[in-house]
């Protein structure tokens, strides 16, 4: 909630955004979900979504899943998207997605009756793994034009500057958010 009434409060302000991204997603499990993660996450993907002023984002660490979008990702239209050379994006981590995978392959061999070993898991683990790391590698993302470019951390506070002094000579719309229900 307090993302999303910050973003309010500077769309209102017509103050642009600048989003940090290390982030591995919205939190899953019951307990999230009963504290109203869902409800939560959609009003601050609405108010990234809807904001009008200008959003740069610098993925500074990992950027996985819904919070990649919550934290104005390339699908929400920064003006200007960043990576750090350690960032990483993906729709979740490797070994994550390793273990979900493997766990479904597991279920299916022994349903099929067939033995499981340490050598199977390890089989269909490390590809898995292995494709999640290139892919999800800044130098992949940016050879896709999916960013502005990789830049040292070490110059960002000037290349943000400089983004922001190109925001400067913009127009700002006035931002017309819809209704967050509480």
């Amino acid at each position: 909630m307090k993302g999303t009434h910050f973003i309010e409060l500077c769309a209102q302000r017509k103050t642009p955004i600048l989003f940090l991204q290390n982030i591995v997603g919205f939190m899953v499990g019951k307990h999230f979900e009963n504290t109203g993660i869902a409800k939560n996450g959609a009003k601050m993907v609405t108010a990234v979504a809807s904001a009008r002023v200008p959003k740069l984002t610098l993925v500074i660490g990992g950027s996985y899943g819904a919070g990649n979008y919550g934290m104005c990702g390339r699908a929400y239209d920064p003006r200007f998207l960043f990576m750090w050379p350690n960032a990483r994006i993906s729709v979740m981590g490797g070994e994550q997605a390793a273990s979900v995978l493997t766990q479904v392959a597991r279920e299916k061999y022994e349903r099929e009756g067939k033995k499981w070993t340490k050598e199977i898991e390890l089989k269909i683990k490390q590809p898995i793994i292995d494709d999640y790391e290139y892919q999800g590698h800044p130098y992949y993302a940016s050879a896709r034009l999916w960013d502005d470019g990789i830049i040292d951390p070490a110059l960002s506070r000037a290349i943000l500057a400089q983004a922001l002094s190109v925001c400067h000579n913009q127009i700002i719309e006035e931002t017309k958010f819809g209704v967050f229900r509480m």
